[in-house]
């Protein structure tokens, strides 16, 4: 026999929804507060990334630790779930390997890009005896490679298609021999499709980090890219004005009729010199320009 008072029933039921209603909160709000790891951008993880790059050494051509990094970044990339190619290719008598990382066969709406390679020689160095000495690469190349990297992993995985393409032999212009942007010349040469925008990533960790627009770079596609810093409150390091004509991995795709942008920041003082080394980097500088790459590609319509 049930013995138990009518009120009773009623006050139970009451509890009980009032902890539904408490779980679901609870839910909710762990939603907003820890949002899916893979649409947050660790500018601490793309740092370690620039350093592991600066200690194989200089990645210049046909060095040990060019072919070390083709390896570490071909697992890295695979490792969380994207299909890697190599691409090989001959530029004035060099062997080009240029690295290209896809999700699936289809083909590419955005290409996110930027060169691994390092200068063969510190030119600009003010000390004349290091201009024979190769050039360490931290914000040269492999700032650009971090930041892709540290995108492949929080891209979300039904963001529209990308590519992301690592170019090789793009800093030797003005060497007896070489010419600038030889990896991407012969990306270019080989693409069937055509990608709605292409974006190239270069020297993006400076301290004191100051990105103009681009001259050569597409002006609705740029003005998207700074629209969208600016409503993350890094307006003050995308700096809405021209400053620079740039010969750079972006060429290729506009002289080929496809929307290009050069995100760059070409005031720094440590440009093609010995001095181009891991301290130099800022992982604030990683941290607003992967941000604001993440948030343009997941807001893209």
């Amino acid at each position: 026999m049930n013995t138990t008072p009518k009120n009773n029933h009623l006050r139970i039921g009451l509890f009980g929804l009032i902890g539904v209603a408490l779980v679901v909160s609870v839910v909710l709000l762990s939603q907003v507060i820890s949002p899916n790891h893979e649409s947050v951008f660790n500018g601490e993880r793309a740092l370690q990334d620039v350093a592991y790059q600066v200690a194989l050494g200089p990645r210049t051509a046909g060095s040990e630790a060019h072919a070390q990094f083709i390896t570490w970044l071909q697992a890295e990339l695979e490792a969380t779930g994207w299909q890697v190619e190599i691409q090989t290719a001959t530029r004035m008598d060099h062997d080009i390997k240029n690295v290209i990382a896809s999700r699936s066969d289809e083909p590419p709406e955005i290409i996110l890009a930027a060169h691994y390679d390092s200068r063969l020689f510190a030119d600009q160095d003010p000390d004349p005896a290091l201009r024979q000495e190769s050039v360490p690469g931290a914000n040269d190349g492999a700032s650009g490679v971090a930041l892709l990297l540290e995108l492949s992993r929080v891209l979300p995985s039904d963001s529209v298609p990308v590519w992301l393409v690592f170019f090789d032999a793009e800093d030797n212009g003005d060497i007896p021999g070489w010419d600038w942007i030889l990896g991407s010349r012969a990306f270019v040469d080989t693409l069937t499709e055509e990608p709605s925008a292409v974006i190239i990533l270069d020297m993006l960790g400076d301290v004191v980090l100051d990105i103009y627009f681009e001259r050569n770079s597409d002006p609705l596609l740029s003005q998207e890219i700074w629209s969208q810093a600016d409503r993350l409150g890094y307006g003050d390091y995308f700096i809405q004005e021209v400053k620079y004509s740039i010969l750079d991995d972006h060429i290729p795709f506009v002289e080929a009729g496809i929307p290009a942008v050069d995100i760059i920041d070409f005031d720094y003082p440590y440009w093609h010199t010995t001095a181009d080394t891991i301290d130099k980097v800022s992982m604030q500088s990683l941290q607003h320009v992967g941000e604001t790459l993440l948030a343009w590609i997941v807001n893209k319509p």
